[in-house]
């Protein structure tokens, strides 16, 4: 059985590009070439939330991933980036949204696993949701991630 951790990071940086990198690496997962999948969760997995990802590989590796994102430059501005997932006994899905408000992403989370659900006949007997949320602060950018590692990385040459 494979393991799905998900993360979550907060960075600041000069660069826009910078903050999000800053942000992977408070995730520890910035040393792998993030692959994006849409969000179905295998039958076989299992989802832990854990402070920071675990060593998933060498560096420069590729590492599949679901993930939510949100940066800003506005001083005082609040960010947020959340994931959401529902498993069963069966195959399961991630749900992710950003945005300025930590309510509404929550509600887009939910709102989206119920539309995910309807849309399948498998069975879910479980729900859970994390956001990570920042309010920026001097110059530069801000970013928040929440992120979805499937399992080790893979060599990508």
């Amino acid at each position: 059985m494979s393991t799905i951790y998900v993360v979550r990071g907060v960075g600041t940086a000069p660069t826009e590009m910078a903050s999000y990198d800053a942000a992977l690496a408070d995730a520890n997962v910035h040393n792998y070439n993030l692959v994006a999948v849409s969000s179905v969760v295998p039958a076989n997995a299992t989802v832990e939330e854990v402070p920071i990802a675990p060593d998933l590989g060498p560096a420069g590796n590729r590492l599949t991933v679901v993930q939510a994102r949100e940066t800003t430059s506005e001083q005082g501005q609040t960010i947020s980036a959340g994931l959401g997932w529902t498993t069963g006994p069966g195959p399961g899905l991630f749900y992710e949204a950003s945005g300025a408000d930590e309510a509404s992403v929550e509600a887009s989370i939910l709102d989206g696993l119920d539309a995910g659900r309807d849309l399948r006949e498998w069975e879910f007997d479980d729900e859970q949701v994390t956001i990570s949320t920042a309010t920026h602060e001097g110059e530069g950018y801000t970013t928040v991630v929440t992120v979805a590692a499937y399992g080790q990385s893979e060599p990508i040459i």
